[in-house]
């Protein structure tokens, strides 16, 4: 009885994957994906769905594992121990290729489960922007070929979630961390679909930034990983594999640049718990079974490499969390050298600017019926702009629970004063800082944040955390606290309340303490009398005169601009 059981939900199982297979130009809706997975998973001793929390639509966000121990606790156990590896489909829901390649990969190994013995952990999280997979059209990716209808990029909240990973505006952001966590994967490979310049590509990828990369897994990555990758894609599938096209100019012989991955992007964020990340972008002009097929080249072959490398990759990830832990300091806010280039063969297309008969404008055509092969240049040094010294230990104040939250997410460890007590710590004062004009994902970024840091006392309450920096997560911690630091929680807009002064003065009161105050400090009364006599505008103005005495003495508030984030070295 169990046997016809088991055959009757593999006969209906690849009904339903018959209208998703490799030649298809369909992907399914999140109601049907999530069905798709379950029969699998209830007729598969080797495959796994877990309901991992919710979205911010209200539905559930599932992680499907292959190869794990058949029980919730243990398979979860396994994926941390041994080697992992996480696909992350549809954060854009409107680039579904993960999503047809996954479940084409589960049918296979559906039907010959014998194939995942020297295989590591597998896990996809099969559709990650459930809003986005909810608001279905046809329409809103206007320059892609296929499928006939998809989801929608933005989730309920309208956010991109990959630029949320390190503010967690969204419910989806934690739940990602949820499933990251508990299995904390060597490998990280997040499908996507490009935009931009036309060419002959149907597969490309964005790596990790080389020159921000531990010298472990840059080693694993650009001597191991990559030179096996192009090779097995080109001999097993006649893919070529080319780094994302992400243009400098107009067009590809303008030169190419690498992809500045900051931690709010997704593989951004798994390089700070030195998982070796990818994005793979597959060419929105290309068929979508063409696009579909590529991206189940990668995965088959990235499966593969870390099947036979798995010693190497543990390896690779602890002398990446040892090298983090012992560093002094973190390198931030990286810019690409220009004037320090490389070449790189491409195949591209030649291209022309006809004019347009409706604008009456010239505009790029591509001629896809003229392919070339020549060498562009390829623009991938990059050099941090800050070298931040970093202390053994931070300090957070109890009040800013969102913060706190967000570290807890991350699996921060940290411990709780005890009592109300005064230490000598240092503090970040923010001198000075500029905002955007525009809303970016939800907020007014700072931008340029000039840093002052001073060693005070600071009372600190009962229950401020105090962090250690020497533990496995430290590059998270420090590109987080550090102010900073590109997407740090004060560029996100977390300690504001901080950098507005809440007391001011009455000029025609004040006015008659200024003597007292200048005679009883005669270094600001010689700072006073210098910029009077080098500032006309200071001159003239009473109230720039006041609000310069008045910031340099007593009665200014000494709490303004200080972060509520101390540390010790």
């Amino acid at each position: 009885m169990k046997i016809v059981i088991f055959t009757f939900c593999l006969f209906i199982n690849f009904c339903s994957f018959s209208q998703y297979e490799i030649h298809s130009n369909e992907t399914p809706s999140y109601p049907e994906l999530i069905e798709i997975l379950t029969i699998l998973a209830d007729s598969s001793d080797v495959i796994e769905l877990f309901n991992m929390g919710s979205s911010d639509y209200g539905l559930p966000i599932y992680l499907c594992m292959v190869n794990g121990s058949r029980d919730s606790l243990s398979t979860f156990k396994k994926a941390r121990k041994e080697t992992t590896i996480l696909f992350n489909n549809a954060i854009h829901p409107g680039e579904p290729d993960g999503i047809n390649a996954m479940l084409i990969w589960l049918k296979q190994v559906s039907v010959n489960p014998e194939v995942l013995i020297k295989l590591p952990v597998i896990a996809f999280i099969p559709a990650y922007n459930v809003g986005g997979m909810m608001n279905r059209s046809g329409n809103s990716r206007a320059n892609q070929n296929g499928p006939l209808e998809y989801g929608f990029r933005g989730n309920a909240q309208n956010l991109d979630l990959n630029r949320d990973f390190i503010k967690m505006d969204s419910k989806n952001a934690f739940t990602f961390t949820r499933i990251f966590h508990a299995i904390d994967p060597d490998i990280f490979v997040d499908n996507h679909v490009s935009n931009g310049a036309d060419y002959q590509y149907t597969l490309t990828y964005i790596a990790n930034l080389e020159d921000r990369m531990s010298p472990s897994i840059k080693k694993i990555t650009h001597e191991s990983l990559l030179p096996n990758l192009k090779k097995a894609l080109k001999t097993n599938y006649q893919i070529d594999l080319f780094p994302y096209v992400d243009l400098i100019g107009k067009t590809p012989e303008q030169g190419i640049t690498s992809f500045n991955d900051l931690p709010r992007y997704s593989m951004g964020y798994a390089s700070l718990f030195h998982s070796i990340g990818f994005t793979v972008e597959t060419h929105m002009l290309k068929p979508f079974p063409s696009r579909v097929r590529a991206t189940y080249a990668f995965m088959d072959e990235i499966i593969k490499w870390t099947a036979t490398h798995k010693v190497l990759i543990e390896k690779s990830r602890n002398q990446a969390r040892d090298y983090t832990s012992s560093n002094s300091y973190l390198l931030s806010n990286y810019n690409r050298v220009d004037e320090s280039h490389d070449s790189i063969l491409f195949l591209g297309y030649e291209h022309s600017f006809p004019k347009n008969k409706i604008t009456g404008l010239k505009r790029l055509k591509y001629d896809t019926s003229a392919p070339y092969k020549r060498h562009i240049p390829l623009m991938n040094a990059f050099r941090p702009m800050d070298t931040i010294s970093v202390p053994e230990m931070y300090f957070v104040g109890r009040q800013e629970k969102d913060v706190i939250k967000r570290l807890k997410a991350n699996k921060v460890e940290m411990t709780k004063i005890k009592k109300d007590t005064v230490m000598n710590l240092g503090v970040f004062r923010v001198i000075e800082f500029e905002s955007y004009t525009k809303p970016y994902e939800g907020h007014f970024q700072l931008k340029n944040p000039s840093i002052e840091k001073d060693n005070q006392l600071v009372n600190l309450k009962r229950g401020d955390c105090v962090i250690s920096a020497k533990q496995k997560n430290a590059l998270f911690i420090h590109s987080v606290l550090q102010p900073e630091a590109e997407d740090s929680y004060l560029v996100w807009n977390f300690f504001d309340s901080y950098l507005q002064q809440k007391e001011y003065f009455s000029s025609y009161v004040f006015v008659d303490k200024i003597e007292e105050i200048l005679k009883g400090n005669p270094t600001l009364k010689k700072k006073y009398k210098a910029k009077l006599k080098e500032d006309e505008e200071f001159r003239s103005s009473e109230w720039n005169q006041l609000y310069f005495i008045y910031k340099n003495s007593p009665y200014f508030e000494p709490t303004f601009s200080v972060l509520p984030i101390y540390y010790q070295n």
